[in-house]
């Protein structure tokens, strides 16, 4: 028969345990942040810190050092290794490139094993995006060890990336000398053989179609040069009426066109000019745009079609028909206007001493004769006849 405690201890240990039916434990987790508690404890944890902060982690920090206690840089850059290797497997880059890094710093004499690391860091940038970081890698590996076939691989995989198609290739090459039948490198280079010739192929296309248009470009300024007509220029304009009269003052961003639609002018098999031309209708603050106005075709004409036919919607009165409507050209320079004869051609107005192009297109006002519009928005201008 079992002995019984004495009712003295009986009483002793109901006394103890009556404390805590009024006091709660304050060493206990809460309900809402047991799992965060539990993963503070390195037995517990899901995932190891990239970084061990001893304040944060005291514990962890504790067992890491008794993990390094006692063992050489070699040893511990080793670890560091092993532990990168198991990131990289997870595909948790950032972490393995964090953890190679350390093992780099322990500046162990092993430079084999600071050949891997370099290259298992190379690895985990490439696959972040990090070609150059990646390449620098290699590039540091093969200086422990020149023949590092895993970092020659990974370096023109690099230079692949980078669009480095040449030195691809030579890095192909080398790891070649060493392994004929490296895979990788088989793949790499004829890829990079491929793509390079594309690319040198390209630029022989550029090359060719750049000299193309300058050849047109030329052409282009000396059939303007020949007609004497004088482009504006910005930085010419600083009150000499003579800077523009010569062709030499001609450049190739004056041909340039800042209008919505990208028309410049052209010249065609015929050694015919081709402007894009603005008309601009101030009493409505509208425009017309022609995007290939013939320089032997006549203002006139232009005006038929657009007016004689169908009236446009905005001219709700009517009074907008060719032969009723006046064209003028402004002299910016001497806050001048000068009356275009609609019979004219485009070639004979831009011919005109006073009219210089800007921007590549020919802009002329479209007025109403005789209206009071016309007569008011003309009331303190000085008006040229071109004649």
């Amino acid at each position: 028969m079992a002995s019984q405690p004495p009712a003295h201890e009986e009483d002793s240990m109901d006394s103890f345990l009556d404390k805590f039916k009024d006091q709660k434990y304050k060493g206990g987790f809460s309900e809402a942040t047991w799992e965060e508690e539990f993963d503070k404890i390195p037995m517990f944890m899901k995932k190891a810190p990239s970084e061990i902060d001893p304040e944060k982690n005291p514990d962890l920090a504790c067992l890491q050092s008794l993990l390094f206690e006692g063992k050489s840089p070699e040893e511990q850059a080793k670890i560091y290794k092993d532990e990168g290797n198991d990131y990289f497997k997870e595909k948790e880059y950032k972490k393995a490139v964090v953890i190679y890094t350390e093992g780099l710093r322990k500046q162990c004499s092993d430079r084999d094993l600071n050949a891997i690391l370099h290259t298992n860091r190379a690895a985990a940038e490439f696959y972040l995006g990090n070609y150059h970081s990646a390449l620098n890698d290699a590039i540091a590996a093969r200086k422990q060890k020149q023949e590092h076939l895993k970092a020659i691989v990974r370096g023109a995989l690099c230079h692949l990336e980078l669009k480095n198609f040449t030195e691809a290739i030579m890095w192909c090459d080398e790891g070649l000398r060493i392994d004929s039948k490296e895979k990788k490198l088989l793949e790499t280079r004829t890829k990079a053989d491929r793509l390079r010739r594309t690319e040198q192929r390209d630029v022989r296309k550029a090359r060719v179609k750049a000299k193309q248009e300058q050849t047109q470009r030329e052409a282009l300024l000396q059939a303007i040069k020949d007609r004497n007509i004088k482009l504006f220029q910005q930085a010419c304009s600083g009150g000499e009426e003579d800077a523009l009269d010569g062709i030499a003052e001609l450049s190739l961003d004056g041909l340039s066109s800042g209008n919505a639609t990208g028309a410049k002018v052209y010249l065609d098999e015929n050694n015919n000019l081709h402007w894009p031309v603005l008309f601009l209708y101030p009493e409505y603050r509208l425009t017309d745009f022609i995007s290939a106005f013939h320089e032997s075709s006549r203002f006139i004409d232009h005006l038929v079609m657009m007016f004689a036919e169908d009236q446009p919607p905005w001219d709700v009165e009517r009074k907008y028909h060719p032969n009723e409507l006046e064209l003028y050209f402004e002299d910016e320079e001497r806050a001048e206007l000068y009356l275009v004869n609609a019979e004219k051609t485009l070639l004979e107005v831009l011919q005109h001493k006073r009219y210089f192009v800007k921007a590549g297109i020919p802009a002329f006002l479209v007025l109403v004769k005789n209206s009071p519009f016309c007569v008011q928005y003309l009331a303190d201008k000085k008006v040229h006849r071109t004649g």
